[in-house]
């Protein structure tokens, strides 16, 4: 009989987290629970924890620990608390890790995974941007697999012909250009957190929902699939696709275009990786090309959209401003969400940090955390004067 896989889920009670869960649950027969964690939904965790039988559940605000232990009294589940719990969860020996963190959280527990040498499947887009040589390294040295989970780098990877890179012209990335694609420029600066979460083709947490509204996100993807693919910054592209059905593209040398197409569902590419090599059932609803009706296609506009120029720049640039535009990014949504600046200003926001700070080039993990401390520190000082 085939062994189960083991698997286990860092930021299992998030969007990304819950669809590999629906997965799992779907055919528990075929894997097995090592890990979850959870950054401070108690309830949420220990519903998963019991419903998959996990060996260890992690709860990432230590303040929770007494909560969790409650919570799953009686059930032998291993329970434990704070940073060095969760990095214990990443290197738990899992044969199949999902890296779904939110933020430079999961900078840690992301290396940590990487330097176990299993399979890791990759939906944290911010650790990447912000110590994407230093996670590239990592796993070239410890031998681990790495499996884009966003839906546009997964796209990539099914397209790409890893057998002859030198083949591959261009990689062009998808983009729905978010709930403000055509809302003129003055009521889209106005703009609420509720109007900016609310993201027309897919469903997403409100800090990712922000960056694809602001368009923040797909210069992240930019970023990441640079250090992914190996793909030079001339060479990458992103272009405004409203029906989300095309999630991304490889164009090659004979000028073959070679296309990903799928539901905006985000268990068709967890599930792509979750079971590759092979491929999995899902309960997503197949795609219907009669019903869409046709595919539309634009390029952005930088003026609508300044983040993804930015993060353009900043691919570009390398050295620390990826990592410094992160942070900046991160403070400035959270400010964005909890009404202390206007959604206009995130933009700005970012590009102030990034001409006030000018740290050295990170060589090590610990150099990428404190470039990401003073950024947001100084994304902070900058705030009361952005809005007044």
């Amino acid at each position: 009989m085939k062994k189960s896989k083991t698997v286990t889920i860092l930021g299992a009670t998030g969007s990304v987290g819950q669809s590999t869960l629906d997965l799992i649950l779907r055919t528990p027969d075929k894997f097995a629970v090592e890990a979850l964690t959870a950054h401070s939904d108690v309830e949420g965790l220990a519903k998963a924890a019991r419903a998959t039988s996990a060996k260890f559940a992690v709860i990432g605000d230590p303040s929770r620990f007494d909560d969790l232990k409650d919570a799953l009294s009686g059930t032998g589940i291993e329970v434990g608390a704070g940073e060095d719990a969760v990095i214990e969860a990443a290197l738990r020996n899992a044969d199949w890790t999902m890296a779904a963190i939110v933020g430079c959280a999961g900078l840690m527990p992301v290396m940590a995974a990487l330097e176990g040498g299993k399979t890791l499947a990759f939906a944290n887009k911010e650790a990447l941007v912000s110590a994407g040589s230093l996670m590239i390294d990592a796993a070239t040295r410890s031998g681990a697999t790495l499996l884009p989970v966003d839906s546009e780098h997964n796209a990539i990877f099914q397209c790409l012909d890893q057998s002859a890179p030198k083949g591959v012209h261009r990689i062009v990335l998808t983009a729905s250009g978010g709930p403000f694609r055509t809302t003129p420029l003055e009521e889209m600066a106005r703009a609420t957190p509720a109007q900016a979460v609310a993201h027309p083709n897919w469903s997403m947490g409100a800090k990712i929902s922000v960056d694809s509204a602001t368009m923040m996100n797909k210069g992240l993807e930019l970023i990441e699939a640079h250090h992914l693919f190996a793909m030079p910054a001339d060479r990458l592209d992103v272009v405004i696709h409203p029906q989300s059905v095309v999630h991304s593209m490889v164009e090659y040398a004979d000028g073959s275009v070679l296309a990903q197409l799928g539901p905006a569902d985000m268990r068709v590419p967890i599930a792509h990786t979750l079971a590759w090599p092979e491929r999995m059932d899902t309960p997503c609803e197949r795609l219907d090309l009669a019903a869409v009706g046709r595919l539309d296609f634009m390029a952005p506009d930088y003026l609508r959209f300044p983040a993804l120029k930015l993060a353009r720049e900043v691919m570009i640039a390398g050295g620390p401003a990826p990592a410094i535009m992160n942070a900046a990014n991160e403070a400035a949504v959270a400010a964005f969400l909890a009404g202390t600046i206007a959604f206009g200003d995130i933009a700005t926001v970012v590009a102030r940090v990034l001409d006030r700070y000018v740290p050295a080039d990170p060589i090590s993990l610990a150099d990428v955390l404190a470039i990401d401390s003073e950024a947001r520190r100084v994304a902070s000082a900058l705030m009361e004067s952005v809005v007044a």
